[in-house]
């Protein structure tokens, strides 16, 4: 099946053989349905905080930060711009020349609310010796699409949602990239130092770098803070081989085709770092100062969360080292997992003492998230569920709607009934309490990948993604979800999502 060139290719990716032949295998047997108990709802696996319980959690996140401790905001942000500006491909490359349909309308209508107006207005001047005014008087909407999105203009089409203009100042132009660094100097200041890690693609790495450097000392100053920005690209050895409908490697002009691996592929990366406690966020999912306050006090909140329950969580760890640990205070510890964490296994209270303490250490001695979750307003994205685990033990996952058997009659009526969604709001713990980091590769769910179809070349295959990032590849994860107000998830999707109130 593999030629010794494939070898050579296999050997420079740092894929094995053995990975290739897991990958096709799954191709042939697929993904195995997720079972729900239930989709998780306030009072049954969603946590939530009263006002008057907010400035507690939030004092105790800001006590841990005076502890200098090692803090880092992961930003995924490899992802390029180009399904934001769809409408507008299609506008450009259709057979109308002014725009009919409701997007383009609004687009147009509303072209100098956008923070990069000035900029496109100067390509237009440029390029065309007219003004975006000039211009759309005349009915010549095309060549202001094509200077937005084109090389031969702001190159928004091809660049990647971190340094695009999001929002407009008095005095700037805030791209993503920036808002992410107001944000870290708000909730992640440890002893005045800022640590936040941007995954990014390799082509694009250059230009983040340089945006970061002319931007860093000025925000510096503004925020009195140093930070420490680092990078990352996905690794050649997290992508997927592509099949073809016989479920053998497919082969674009004799070479094997592989394919990015999917989000799930960042737990690689978030493995690398060194950190205490990590913040994971998407890249557009950020608002001006105006609207930041309440998106700064539920990121304190969670992490004031984490920091409450992990405190705890160690304490035990350390009881549980003692091998004649009381049964009494077995018990205790068991009901922690089951009303805090949400760890239930029905036969715990039937287990020996020697077995008792066993689970326990295993449940406990894990890593650490808490999740925010909002209530379901039709946006897209996964949704919080209790599901049964492999142990026969039930546990809060993030699931997506492909994890789940839509011909199911009762799981799809679960899937339709939920009330919450995942708007990745993420605060995570990845060190044991004896301070050593925790292998985050080991708490994967290998059998919660996606498969789908695209093409290549005008034919067919089949592509191969890694369990998500907060779906599978955190599977085995302690995980508590926390019900976060709607106003703290702001994504940008389209373009027109930034005329929204919420990024004015």
């Amino acid at each position: 099946m593999l030629t010794s060139s494939d070898e050579i290719i296999l050997q420079k990716r740092g894929i094995s053989n053995q990975q290739i032949e897991d990958q096709l295998k799954s191709f042939v047997t697929g993904f195995p349905y997720l079972e729900i108990r239930s989709a998780a709802e306030p009072g049954n696996g969603i946590v939530c905080v009263t006002e008057t319980e907010i400035p507690t959690f939030i004092e105790q996140w800001e006590q841990y930060l005076q502890k200098g401790t090692n803090i880092i905001k992961f930003v995924p942000a490899s992802g390029a711009a180009s399904r934001m500006f769809k409408d507008l491909f299609e506008f450009l490359e259709g057979q109308n020349n002014e725009p009919k349909n409701a997007f383009e309308n609004k687009f147009f209508d509303e072209i100098n609310n956008f923070a990069f107006y000035n900029d496109l207005n100067e390509a237009c001047l440029k390029n065309n010796g007219k003004n975006i005014e000039t211009l759309v008087s005349e009915k010549q909407y095309k060549p202001i699409v094509e200077n937005l999105l084109s090389d031969k203009g702001l190159n928004y089409g091809l660049l990647p949602k971190g340094l695009l203009k999001f929002h407009s100042y008095a005095d700037e132009k805030r791209t993503p990239t920036q808002e992410h660094l107001v944000e870290g100097a708000l909730y992640a200041n440890a002893d005045g130092k800022v640590n936040i890690h941007f995954t990014v693609s390799k082509e694009h790495r250059s230009l983040f770098e340089k945006h970061l450097n002319e931007s860093l000392t000025q925000y510096e100053k503004n925020y009195a803070v140093q930070y420490n920005v680092s990078f990352s690209e996905q690794k050649p050895s997290t992508d997927t081989i592509a099949a073809d409908a016989d479920n053998q490697p497919f082969r674009d002009k004799g070479e094997l085709l592989f394919r990015p691996g999917g989000h799930g592929a960042l737990i690689e990366n978030l493995n690398d770092l060194q950190g205490d406690v990590v913040f994971i966020k998407n890249i557009d999912n950020v608002v001006p100062d105006a609207m930041k306050d309440i998106t700064v006090t539920y990121k304190k909140l969670i992490a004031g969360i984490l920091v409450n329950l992990q405190t705890q969580a160690f304490s035990y760890l350390h009881e549980l080292e003692n091998e004649n640990i009381s049964h009494a205070k077995l018990e205790i510890i068991n009901q922690f997992c089951e009303v805090r964490l949400n760890n239930h296994n029905s036969e715990a209270h039937s287990l020996l003492q020697v077995e008792l303490r066993k689970y326990l250490i295993a449940k406990l001695n894990r890593p650490m998230r808490v999740c925010g979750m909002v209530k379901n307003i039709g946006e897209p994205g996964g949704g919080p569920f209790l599901t049964v685990n492999s142990d026969g033990t039930v546990s809060p996952q993030i699931l997506e709607s492909s994890q789940i058997n839509m011909n199911n009659p009762a799981d799809k009526e679960k899937m339709l009934g939920s009330t919450h969604f995942n708007p990745v709001d993420l605060v995570c713990g990845i060190r044991n309490y004896r301070g050593e980091k925790f292998n985050l590769l080991n708490h994967v769910d290998k059998k919660t990948g996606f498969i789908s179809l695209k093409s290549k070349s005008g034919k067919e295959l089949k592509a191969l993604e890694l369990p998500g990032l907060w779906n599978g590849a955190m599977s085995d994860w302690n995980t508590i979800f926390v019900e976060v107000p709607i106003e703290t998830f702001n994504p940008v999707k389209t373009v027109n999502d930034l005329l929204r109130t919420e990024h004015q």
